[in-house]
């Protein structure tokens, strides 16, 4: 049994619909379950829609009208007849939107996110079960929010195991292709959650896990996992295989491949995750286990841009100790903001994170009331190089202002203007 997870940019329009059941007519003897993502750039469309429903600006009417033309634009391209039943299914998801915002918010703005871009993946998948049922591959639509069991912990939720494998083994049926959403859950009060960004693969992951599945499938418009990003940085690789142990350091790290929360739940019960192209599906791609040969690993490198500088040290100039640190931190995770990298000196600790433009002003708000605080976030970026040398560390510095530097046994992570 295999969980096969297609990511937006392989639904990004009407011939990625397509292709995706070309896809899976190599596959017919298989037994399967598939996860998809929102199409294309839907989930950053759909955070404009909470941006301006939460600020309650005026290009809310817009940013909705967006969501809805798109995909509309799609299911005209897949489906000849006006009247078949996909276009009153994402009529009535997309009116959903309309109510959700026809009034002032009056929850928190994690709420509101997950209820609003959640939206993005029940569309994508009703459209995708629809065009599979049409061209004669029947598929049976399961709504992840019935699956995924989450505490209340919105854009972050963190999994109920026990319901949630107990809720997947009561809906899987053998024999039958299953559609759901990747990225979504819900918690106790039936209330939709999200995973975190990107979070499809580790939806994939759940279920491969309460299925007992011998494999996942990430299928990616790139060749499977290279050594960099082709975007920004040149003669990239392809890594043939990689063990869970680096995978999970890569993820970590910020490798945008494979989603950071993947790979434990298929390290427990020894799953393979394989990411290849659905662009040529004969090709090998990755494959990542426990054995895998780490000889082949040549340096690594990725980049996260968009970053903040914050140093924050005590007014009266005494050490950073154990108490502020611990103080510091609990304020970083109270805010929902991820450290990213944290260097200490005698009397000041440097923390490199996102940018979070929601969250990051209420933090310094919050520090500034007992410690000095200084920040720069003008056009940093931390970039990290695993397995590094002297000439790849040299490389990525040149012609850049070296702002931090942290180096481990095996990994250089540098804040890089």
């Amino acid at each position: 049994m295999k969980v096969f997870k297609f990511g937006g940019a392989s639904v990004k329009d009407a011939d990625g619909v397509r292709n995706v059941a070309k896809v899976l007519e190599n596959f017919k003897d298989e037994e399967l379950m598939l996860v998809v993502s929102a199409m294309g750039k839907t989930t950053n469309a759909l955070e404009q829609v909470v941006n301006a429903f939460y600020n309650q600006t005026e290009d809310l009417t817009h940013s909705l009208t967006y969501v809805y033309d798109f995909h509309m634009k799609i299911i005209e391209k897949l489906f000849k007849e006006p009247t078949h039943p996909i276009y009153n299914e994402v009529a009535i998801l997309c009116n959903k939107l309309n109510i959700m915002t026809d009034h002032k918010p009056t929850k928190d703005y994690d709420f509101i996110y997950d209820q609003l871009v959640s939206v993005g993946e029940l569309l994508s998948t009703k459209i995708v079960a629809a065009y599979l049922n049409e061209v004669g591959i029947e598929t049976e639509w399961l709504d992840a929010r019935r699956l995924v069991k989450t505490d209340s912990t919105y854009r972050d939720a963190q999994v109920n195991w026990t319901e949630t494998v107990r809720r997947i083994k009561k809906a899987y049926k053998p024999n039958v292709l299953q559609i759901t959403q990747g990225f979504i859950g819900s918690d106790e009060d039936s209330e939709p959650t999200t995973l975190g960004r990107e979070g499809s693969d580790y939806s994939a992951a759940i279920l491969a896990y309460a299925l007992n599945a011998d494999e996942v499938v990430i299928w990616k418009d790139v060749p499977g996992v290279l050594n960099g990003d082709p975007r920004h940085f040149s003669d990239t690789k392809l890594l043939p295989e990689i063990s869970y142990y680096e995978a999970i350091e890569l993820a970590y790290y910020g490798a945008s491949v494979i989603h950071p929360k993947t790979i434990q739940p298929l390290q427990r019960k020894k799953i393979t995750l394989s990411v290849k192209s659905f662009l040529d599906i004969n090709k090998p791609g990755t494959k990542v286990f426990e054995a895998a040969d780490m000889t082949l690993i040549p340096p690594c490198f990725i980049l996260k841009p968009n970053q903040v500088l914050i140093t924050i040290a005590a007014k009266d100039f005494s050490f950073i100790v154990e108490d502020n640190l611990s103080e510091i931190f609990g304020l970083f995770s109270d805010m929902g903001i991820k450290v990213n990298l944290t260097q200490n000196s005698a009397i000041s600790t440097s923390f490199c994170v996102d940018n979070a433009p929601m969250r990051l002003p209420k933090l310094i708000t919050e520090l500034q009331k007992k410690y000095n605080v200084k920040y720069n976030d003008e056009g940093l970026s931390l970039y990290t190089i695993r397995h590094y040398t002297p000439e790849t560390e040299e490389q990525v510095l040149e012609g850049k202002k070296l702002f931090l530097e942290q180096k481990s046994r095996h990994t250089v992570q540098l804040v890089l203007k």
